[in-house]
C-alpha cells in the first residue's frame, strides 16, 4: 500500500524558561495509506507534537514531513490552511463543537472553505452525520447530545471534506468505556470500509487494540512498531 505519511529526520524543539526542549529528535517514520495507527508513549514523548506536524498545525525545525506527495515543511501559513481544508480531518478529546450551532451546522464548518454551494454543504454534512449514525440528530445542539454523540458529530465534521487522513488526539479520553468502544468501532469502520488512514494518539491500551499497528515514542525517539494481532 502506498506511503501516506513520512517523517524524515524531523526535529522539533520548544523554548521553555529560556531553555530549548527538544520534543522530537531526528525522527524517521513511515506510515502506509489505509492503515489505522495508534501512537503511544509517556507524557512528554512527543505524540501530540507529531500529530500537529502531520496535520500542518505546526512546523518542524528541520527535516521533512510528507503527507502523500506534499512536503508540508515547504508550505507557508496560507498554503497549509488550504491544504488542511481538503486533506486532513481532526478529532480532539474535548470535541471542540460550537455550542450555539446544531450538529449539522458544526459539521458544515470545514465545508465553508470549499467551493461547494450552501445546499451542497448542507447535503454533505447530512451525509456525514448519517454515516456516523446521527441522521436523526441533525438539528440538535451539543448540550442536547450525550458525550458519545458529541464525539460522533466531531468525527462527522472530520470526514465532511472526505480527507484521506484522520488525526485523532485522545478521542476517547472523556468517554466511559462502552461509549469509547463505540467511537473506536466507528473509527475502525472508517478505516476498513472507506480506506481512511487514521493516526490516533492514546494512552489507553484498550483503545490501541483497535488499531492495525501501534507506534511507540519515547523522549522524541521512535521505539518499536507493533503489528496488532488481535485488533478490536
Amino acid at each position: 500500500m502506498a506511503e501516506a505519511i513520512q517523517l524524515r529526520s524531523v526535529t522539533k524543539a520548544y523554548q521553555r524558561a529560556g531553555e530549548s526542549l527538544r520534543v522530537l529528535d531526528e525522527l524517521d517514520l513511515t506510515m502506509a495509506g489505509g492503515t489505522f495507527y495508534a501512537l503511544m508513549g509517556p507524557s512528554g514523548s512527543g505524540k501530540t507534537t507529531l500529530l500537529n506536524l502531520v496535520g500542518g498545525l505546526d512546523h518542524a525545525d528541520s527535516g521533512a514531513v510528507l503527507v502523500g506527495d506534499v512536503d508540508l515543511t515547504r508550505l507557508d501559513g496560507g498554503e497549509l490552511a488550504a491544504w488542511r481544508a481538503g486533506n486532513v480531518g481532526f478529532v480532539f478529546q474535548g470535541f471542540n463543537l460550537l455550542p450555539v450551532l446544531t450538529a449539522r451546522e458544526n459539521v458544515e464548518l470545514p465545508l465553508q472553505l470549499t467551493p461547494l454551494s450552501r445546499r451542497q454543504r448542507r447535503a454533505q454534512a447530512e451525509r456525514a452525520l448519517q454515516l456516523v449514525g446521527l441522521g436523526d440528530r441533525l438539528d440538535h445542539k451539543p448540550r442536547e447530545l450525550s458525550g458519545g454523540q458529541e464525539q460522533r458529530v466531531a468525527i462527522a465534521r472530520a470526514i465532511a471534506t472526505d480527507p484521506q487522513v484522520i488525526l485523532a488526539d485522545e478521542p476517547t479520553g472523556d468517554l466511559d468505556r462502552n461509549t469509547a468502544d463505540a467511537v473506536l468501532q466507528l473509527l475502525q469502520r472508517l478505516n476498513r470500509e472507506l480506506g481512511k488512514t487514521i493516526l490516533m494518539v492514546t494512552h489507553d491500551p484498550q483503545a490501541a487494540g483497535y488499531a492495525d499497528k501501534i507506534i511507540h515514542l519515547d523522549k522524541g525517539k521512535l521505539g518499536r512498531i507493533e503489528t496488532n494481532p488481535g485488533r478490536g
